[in-house]
């Protein structure tokens, strides 16, 4: 008895409902008065010529590979949190000073700055005219020496006082404008002390949220 592709007699049955996935299945080939032929699953009737045709079973569906298992996305390296700024530094103290031979004030970082010798006449001590110019003239360029003190000088020291956060904020502001002024009208030569100064300021002004 012949056999056939399973695959060829489905095609061949699909009209007639015939081609089902089953076991080896035997299907029969009728061929009527005329030559016609048709396919069924039972036996031919009357008269006609049939054909038994055993159909090899279909192979067993495979089952489709699995689907991949979607793995996470990677994700992009998060960036590292950059690293705080530095704390400003505290602002520092300074002292304002009265000058005690001309009443002129001035900033210092020591609010005890040293005592020195002034001629009696610049701090209100009445002299001559004479006593007045040679104490002025000798004043810081030769040391004092008795004779001198007694006669034209004596012990002074300027008076200060320390400034809060917000006076000294803007002394320091004061002197950085000052500094500027000075920097941008100097000789290259004469630039360095200033650059100096700038960059002395300019660390100092940190607590005060810079120049």
């Amino acid at each position: 008895m012949p056999r056939l592709p399973a695959l060829s007699i489905c095609l061949a049955l699909i009209g007639a409902g015939l081609c089902v996935p089953a076991p080896a299945q035997t299907v029969y080939r009728c061929t009527g008065a005329h030559g016609e032929a048709s396919y069924q699953s039972t036996p031919c009737p009357g008269a006609q010529r049939q054909r038994p045709i055993t159909l090899d079973a279909p192979p067993a569906p495979t089952s489709p590979p699995p689907a991949p298992t979607p793995t996470a996305s990677a994700q992009p390296p998060v960036a590292a949190a950059p690293p705080p700024p530095p704390p400003a530094a505290p602002i520092p103290v300074l002292y304002q000073c009265v000058r005690a031979t001309d009443g002129k004030t001035y900033l210092s970082t020591n609010g005890e700055p040293p005592g020195y010798y002034a001629p009696l006449g610049i701090v209100g001590v009445p002299t001559s005219l004479a006593q007045q110019y040679n104490a002025a003239n000798r004043m810081g360029r030769e040391p004092a020496n008795a004779a001198m003190v007694s006669s034209y000088y004596t012990w002074v020291q300027d008076s200060c006082r320390a400034l809060d956060a917000e006076e000294t904020c803007a002394a320091l502001r004061k002197d950085w404008a000052d500094n500027e002024r000075k920097l941008g009208r100097a000789f290259k030569s004469d630039q360095p002390p200033l650059l100096r100064r700038e960059a002395e300021l300019r660390a100092q002004l940190q607590g005060c949220g810079g120049p």
